[in-house]
């Protein structure tokens, strides 16, 4: 009994010692902007709300409005921007919750992080910049508040991009640690203080066909955004309200050119969920990139944007 006591006590030991060194505090907007919002970054007061986003391009475009995915930012875009922007304006942004952009403040304070909510939330913005009509693109939730765009505004989205998007039913195999630990009840409260960046590699390199492709630029991108005050709490409270597939029936009401990308080693999102997509969409077109991931427009830039560029117009 005493040999058990005495592995308990070092094992505890051992545990706060771990904990310890995981400790990664909140970090404040003012110390992330020099490293993460460059220009053309810009920030947008609406409603009390900080928008951190970027408006590239020929403005006399239809814009395409690029929306990410949960625990990413608009950085993720960036080598889809490089090839589509010197011919079509392209606005990125950082979706309540997320990056630079942060929690919801002002008079959205309280709201949910769905994608209903969300989709409000960016015609909002995109009423306050004076964009009436658009085509819209988005990864993993992203494509999820695109599709809601198209089915809440039809007469002002021109085109719709999916990829890896959420918002049919489907089976995860590959769902990252991280967000497995802060979906636990009692748990959520530990990962705001405490993060490893060894959890948020696993977890980039889970969305990623190749992991080998992850750098440690990258993930310290990821570690750096998801400390930015009151991500975590945003992180936990959209991972426990997710619901799979809800309002999934209005994807078929859609009537619009639909471009549907998808990695054909996404885990997080299986490829059977871009079938379905293409299912329910009249018109659509699917393209499967059998080598990537989750986020095949950040894994691969120049292959996944190919198909973008003839989509719109541009090849």
């Amino acid at each position: 009994m005493r040999l058990v006591l005495r592995l308990l006590g070092l094992l505890l030991m051992l545990t706060a010692v771990l904990l310890a060194m995981s400790r990664a505090p909140d970090r404040s907007v003012e110390s992330l902007v020099a490293n993460w919002a460059p220009p053309p970054s810009d920030f947008v007061d609406l409603g009390g709300q900080l928008v951190h986003l970027r408006d590239e391009g020929p403005r006399s475009q239809v814009p395409l409005v690029l929306l990410h995915g949960t625990s990413s930012s608009l950085h993720t875009w960036e080598g889809w921007v490089r090839s589509i922007a010197p011919g079509r304006r392209v606005i990125t942004l950082d979706l309540p919750g997320f990056g630079l952009t942060g929690p919801w403040a002002g008079r959205y304070a309280g709201q949910r992080y769905d994608g209903e909510t969300l989709a409000r939330f960016v015609l909002e913005l995109l009423d306050r910049l004076g964009v009436q009509r658009f085509a819209v693109g988005g990864n993993s939730l992203g494509g999820e508040v695109a599709w809601r765009l198209a089915a809440m505004a039809p007469q002002r989205v021109e085109r719709l991009i999916l990829v890896d998007a959420s918002g049919t039913v489907f089976s995860s195999g590959g769902m990252p640690l991280a967000w497995q630990f802060a979906r636990v009840p009692g748990l959520g409260r530990a990962f705001e203080w405490v993060l490893p960046r060894t959890a948020v590699s696993q977890g980039v390199a889970s969305a990623y066909g190749d992991p080998s492709r992850v750098t440690a630029e990258l993930v310290d991108r990821y570690f750096e955004l998801t400390l930015r005050e009151g991500n975590r709490r945003a992180l936990v409270e959209r991972l426990r309200s997710a619901r799979s597939g809800e309002d999934a029936d209005r994807i078929s009401t859609l009537r619009l050119p639909t471009l549907i990308l998808w990695g054909g080693r996404d885990t997080i999102i299986p490829p059977s969920a871009g079938e379905d997509f293409a299912r329910r969409i009249p018109g659509s077109r699917l393209v499967v990139f059998p080598a990537l991931g989750h986020v095949p427009h950040e894994e691969d830039p120049a292959q996944t944007v190919a198909p973008v560029l003839e989509f719109l117009g541009l090849g």
